[in-house]
């Protein structure tokens, strides 16, 4: 089967007695109407990277059940605002004023790219919404009124670019990356840690978001050799450049690594020998063999089918999220911004589908495993565990324990 939008709002309404509204849907509980504690949700249902998105509503759903099956918060029931911002930053900077002003809402989760992010940010600051950011990314976010819990090339880069050229037996390397924030500071990261690793960079090229065609990308690869390929492509469009290489009969002989192979599913939607052998390193994947995550993977699968996309660091990271702030909640006493925003300075951990996550008082990021995993028949097969990586690169430029009014995104020295 297929996961499309229309069914997973099918699903949703069907389960937990949602009403489907035009860009958004409103869950409801059986806790009285009037009591409820609204969370409001920016995410990505429609457009090029509506399988990220997909993933952080579901599991923004599934932690909002739970709580209320155990009572929900302070004596009342969540319940879910979302809006499908569409993969367009004019709906994000619309629905970001709507969820703070016309909803208000206690607390906003989503955004998936940094343009989306940056698009935001300043509103929530502005109208004091407290901001959750749940998605990989490139670092330096230091806004005490936002919380980023994705890993940051500190945490996963820094492991997957010395483990990939290990395995390729040599430091010759070609850089490719989507044309925006997160491609290029990743592009940074990566050839600082090739080179720290006795390596060198051959080229480095960047993509806009719309670009399909790789052909001339990969003749130009072919033409200098190098041992290892990292890749920084985003979205659904860059999945062609992995056809396009399986194709011209490259994979197998030269290795790729990748900082976002797997985001939206790509193992899946790719055939096995476009993909085998490809690297990757995120602070989860849906493979790891604990309890937890289990039931993590259980709950989603029992609420919304076997058709739900491939659930990525982003799903397990928005959960977990959901879950941190909902405990600095209970230990506030309340929804109250600054209140929920001091209880989860004190390092509130929750133990995720993920591993242990802690949030970081200086940065307001997040302690948390890192993952090694390889593409092995349409599955991450994960290879090397990292435990308590701290966002060492985004604590190098921000500490809001001494500049507690800081606010923007550091581009980090390298």
């Amino acid at each position: 089967m297929i996961f499309t939008r229309r069914n997973f709002l099918s699903a949703t309404a069907r389960v937990t007695g949602g009403i489907a509204l035009s860009r958004g849907f409103l869950g409801r509980s059986s806790f009285a109407e009037e009591q409820s504690i609204l969370v409001g949700s920016l995410h990505d249902y429609s457009g090029p990277i509506a399988s990220s998105g997909q993933q952080g509503v579901a599991a923004l759903t599934i932690a909002i059940d739970e709580l209320n099956a155990a009572g929900g918060l302070l004596g009342r029931p969540l319940k879910l605002v979302h809006y499908d911002t569409q993969s367009s930053i004019q709906l994000y900077s619309q629905y970001a004023q709507q969820l703070a002003l016309s909803d208000k809402v206690a607390v906003v989760h989503g955004g998936i790219t940094s343009a989306s992010r940056e698009a935001v940010r300043p509103v929530f600051d502005r109208y004091r919404t407290l901001y959750f950011y749940n998605t990989l990314y490139e670092g330096g976010v230091c806004d005490r009124n936002t919380f980023c819990t994705g890993t940051t090339p500190g945490q996963t880069v820094q492991k997957l670019v010395p483990s990939a050229l290990k395995r390729a037996g040599g430091g010759k390397a070609y850089i490719i990356a989507a044309d925006y924030n997160y491609g290029q500071i990743t592009a940074k990261w990566m050839a600082k840690y090739c080179q720290d690793s006795g390596g060198e960079i051959l080229t480095t090229e960047f993509f806009p978001l719309d670009v399909t065609n790789f052909g001339p990308t990969i003749s130009k690869i072919q033409e200098r050799k190098p041992d290892i390929v990292l890749s920084a492509l985003v979205g659904a469009n860059h999945v062609g450049f992995y056809r396009q290489w399986a194709a011209a009969g490259m994979n197998g002989r030269i290795p790729i690594a990748s900082t976002t192979f797997g985001l939206v599913n790509e193992p899946k939607t790719l055939e096995a020998h476009e993909s085998n052998g490809l690297l990757g390193s995120y602070g989860y994947f849906e493979e790891l063999d604990t309890p937890r995550n289990a039931a993590f993977v259980s709950a989603l699968k029992a609420k919304f089918g076997d058709d739900i996309p491939y659930i990525s660091e982003i799903g397990a990271a928005t959960y977990e999220a959901m879950h941190l702030w909902a405990m600095a909640v209970k230990q506030a006493g309340t929804v109250e911004r600054e209140k929920v925003i001091e209880a989860l300075e004190t390092g509130i951990a929750f133990d995720g589908p993920s591993g242990k996550v802690v949030v970081d008082k200086q940065t307001h990021h997040t302690t948390r495993n890192a993952y090694l995993a390889e593409v092995q028949e349409k599955r991450w097969v994960v290879a090397e565990r990292y435990e308590n990586q701290s966002p060492s690169d985004t604590a190098a430029v921000c500490d809001l324990v001494k500049n507690p009014n800081d606010n923007q995104q550091y581009v980090i020295g390298l």
